[in-house]
């Protein structure tokens, strides 16, 4: 990499940090337009949280991104940037061009998603009365499944719902309007 090379992207970094910390300094904090919560609307509620869990995950996405640029700009200094930490190599320019942060070579670059953990709620709510929550009082409810009761009287369930193709669906609703014929 040039000295040119690494002045053009000391100078990214600076100023995607300059700007990273001011708009995580000018913040604004959600604030709710209603006195009491008492009287809103459930959805009003949800929107209200959505709204601040949403501005706490990009304060934290901003705040992580300041600490890769203020590391990538702590290597500069250290005159390690552009070299894997991992196995030593050079890391080619486009690759510092495309991502200034990187600190890895791309074979070291950590690419595993997390596949397997499950949302902390999954722990608390079940879908069924099929499986109740564990330490549950049995008075509380009679667990058996309510849909099924439910499902005798009727779905929304069409012939566009149903297995099978088209020409199996010809008797679908034999027996229905005949009346309005003649």
């Amino acid at each position: 990499m040039t000295d040119q090379q690494m002045e053009q992207l000391k100078k990214q970094l600076t100023d995607q940090l300059e700007s990273l910390e001011d708009r995580v300094e000018h913040t604004e904090e959600f604030d709710t337009t209603e006195l009491s919560n008492y009287d809103n609307h459930p959805a009003d509620n949800a929107t209200d949280l959505f709204d601040q869990e949403r501005g706490m995950a990009l304060t934290q996405f901003k705040e992580e991104e300041i600490a890769d640029i203020k590391a990538a700009l702590a290597a500069m200094e250290e005159g390690t940037y552009g070299k894997c930490v991992e196995c030593g190599k050079e890391i080619p320019y486009e690759r510092m061009e495309a991502l200034p942060t990187a600190l890895t070579c791309i074979d070291h670059a950590s690419n595993d998603l997390d596949l397997e953990s499950r949302p902390v709620e999954e722990d608390v709510l079940q879908g069924s009365t099929d499986q109740p929550v564990e330490k549950e009082d049995g008075r509380l409810r009679d667990f058996t499944n309510s849909f099924e009761d439910v499902e005798d009287f009727g779905s929304s369930d069409g012939p566009q719902d149903q297995p099978g193709n088209d020409e199996q669906m010809g008797d679908f609703y034999d027996g229905e309007g005949e009346d309005e014929k003649g």
